[in-house]
């Protein structure tokens, strides 16, 4: 027997499946348990796919579960959904994934075709569904993920948002004053031929130069953004990148929970579905939206492969905090994994909101001591002379 087939069936700490259909996928060889499935077809590219994702999937997702529940069968379900879909790309989308099963395809291998849309968890799920015969609560509880998956990103991106705003509106500000207003202070005291105050002369010499310069300023910026993107993009940039954002005293803190949250959420989904355990990790090692954490899923999923539980795998790294690794090695002694991952992404979730309330309490009153400090800055500079006016006079 091989090791894969003895982490899933002979050893009861190793993700104990639940229900017919999850015992079936625990016996597949472990070839085929390793490797997800793919259509024989090209994938399409979708236009605005990334906003169909987030906006229009997961109500797509709960309304196909609910008419399936209701015994509606799948291509009718499609013609209606279709129907009252306003997004152009999404309906075209969804009318391509019903011709492909009037002309004998699954439902699974239609979607496979649109991997920007739905993934290898939302294909992978469903298929095992279709074999379970447990598609409408697998697509709902692929809605409820996604719903939560999508709630955690506004989260965390209208936390950041804010001060986004405020540092970019600061610099604004300060790069209009210093470009037309501080020459007009400077052609002002220009004629009394007396030598300005420090602060002020080094502020015109910052005005002179953004308005001689500043246009190559700005292409320095855009060159070093421009490249600073491909670097993270490279697989080695990117996994240097993540690690620093991992250091990091805040916001390395922030981005663990994140990646534990999404861990926890996707596998237990995946493992509540009955896909096999193997496929479930490679799936879940690209959804923490970390490159250290994917790296870690990865490995853990060799050890797995190899017949060692996952707790195991994972008590030994500092990615994922060890509430998350008692919690596993307790859901595979008593067969509810599952139930365990759930319960911990939601309360990851929860720490996840509090953490990001907290930090953009602090964050308000140093963004305004930031912005008073710039514009504040400028406007003493400016007006330093002043004060010295009788000795720049009387020079």
């Amino acid at each position: 027997m091989s090791p894969v087939v003895r982490a899933a069936t002979a050893d009861p700490r190793a993700f104990p499946a639940r229900g017919t259909r999850a015992r079936e996928f625990a016996r597949q060889p472990a070839r085929e348990q390793a490797k997800p499935a793919r259509s024989r077809e090209p994938s399409r590219r979708v236009p605005g796919a990334r906003k169909i994702v987030s906006d229009y999937l997961p109500g797509f997702s709960r309304q196909m579960s609910a008419m399936l529940s209701a015994g509606m069968p799948i291509v009718t379900s499609l013609h209606a959904l279709e129907e009252q879909t306003d997004n152009p790309n999404f309906k075209n989308v969804i009318r391509a994934v019903t011709q492909a099963i009037e002309n004998g395809a699954s439902l699974s291998e239609a979607l496979q075709h649109y991997p920007a849309i739905f993934n290898e968890l939302y294909t992978n799920m469903v298929k095992g569904a279709e074999s379970g015969g447990q598609l409408a609560e697998t697509i709902g509880r692929l809605a409820t993920f996604l719903e939560a998956s999508a709630k955690l990103r506004r989260r965390v991106k209208s936390a950041m948002m804010y001060p986004t705003i405020v540092l970019c509106i600061a610099l604004a500000i300060a790069t209009a004053m210093i470009v037309f207003i501080v020459p007009v202070f400077g052609n002002m005291f220009k004629d009394f031929g007396a030598e300005l105050p420090g602060p002020t002369q080094g502020l015109l010499n910052i005005s002179k130069f953004l308005r001689h310069y500043g246009i190559y300023l700005v292409g320095v910026v855009i060159a070093v953004v421009v490249g600073f993107k491909k670097w993270k993009a490279t697989p080695s940039g990117g996994l240097a990148f993540d690690r620093f954002v991992l250091r990091t005293p805040v916001f390395g803190e922030l981005t663990r929970k994140v990646a534990s949250a999404r861990f926890a959420r996707t596998l237990g989904q995946m493992i509540r579905s009955g896909v096999p355990i193997l496929n479930a990790l490679a799936i879940v090692s690209g959804a923490t939206g970390n490159k250290v954490a994917s790296q870690i899923i990865l490995n853990a999923r060799e050890s797995v492969e190899n017949g060692e539980p996952l707790s195991n795998a994972l008590i030994h790294q500092a990615v994922f905090p060890p509430m998350l690794v008692r919690m596993l090695q307790a859901g595979e002694k008593t067969g509810k994994v599952d139930d365990m991952m759930d319960s911990i992404a939601a309360f990851f979730e929860d720490e996840i909101e509090t953490m990001l309330a907290g930090l953009t309490s602090l964050l308000e009153p140093l963004l305004m001591i930031f912005l008073g400090i710039i514009i504040g800055g400028i406007v003493i500079c400016m007006f330093l002379p002043i004060f010295k006016l009788g000795e720049i006079v009387g020079a």
